[in-house]
């Protein structure tokens, strides 16, 4: 369990709490079971984002009000300099850049994901709403149920996000893309 793991489950435990939720009605809204969600709150169980959407979103409040306890301020632009998103490490196979980060009120969660080379097929996982996944560099493997096609730079794929869907770094090397998720 990582610290920053600890913080989201207690954020996300308080969170449930003011909204007056009891852990049976978001396992309902949320799709988790009761343990799932148990693991969650104690920061035994890593986060898979479409878990961390669907819960902001029955929640009422932005991701990144889960993910550091930090509410939006911005609601004109959003400026965000190279390498300075907020980072989000959750899993070593995957690191997120949120690119919008301060921004109140988003119709879209812009993210910068690093894929590192793992030999397993990763878990599928799905969410709400549609997404767009937009190749900056290196190679991968997408999968959505149970399709399967390569991408390299410049290549993109919007789709369904309630259909499972996962990616996996190829070439022994990282894959960066832009992911845009649309609630």
């Amino acid at each position: 369990m990582t610290e920053q793991l600890a913080d989201i489950g207690r954020r996300l435990s308080a969170l449930r709490n003011i909204a007056e939720m009891t852990p049976d009605v978001f396992c309902e809204k949320t799709g988790v079971t009761a343990q799932e969600l148990a693991d969650y709150e104690s920061g035994r169980k890593d986060f898979s984002f479409s878990f961390l959407y669907n819960a902001a979103r029955v929640l009422g409040v932005d991701v990144i009000d889960l993910i550091s306890g930090d509410s939006p301020r911005l609601s004109d632009w959003c400026l965000v300099r190279n390498g300075e998103g907020y980072a989000i490490d959750r899993r070593a196979a995957y690191k997120y850049s949120h690119l919008a980060f301060t921004f109140r009120d988003k119709k879209a969660e812009p993210f910068l994901v690093t894929v590192e080379p793992k030999g397993d097929k990763p878990t599928l996982h799905s969410h709400e709403g549609q997404e767009l996944n937009w190749m900056v560099s290196g190679r991968m493997k997408f999968f959505i149920a149970e399709t399967e096609f390569d991408l390299e730079p410049g290549d993109s794929v919007y789709f369904n996000a309630s259909i499972p869907h996962a990616m996996q770094a190829l070439g022994g090397g990282p894959a960066q893309f832009l992911a845009v998720v649309i609630g």
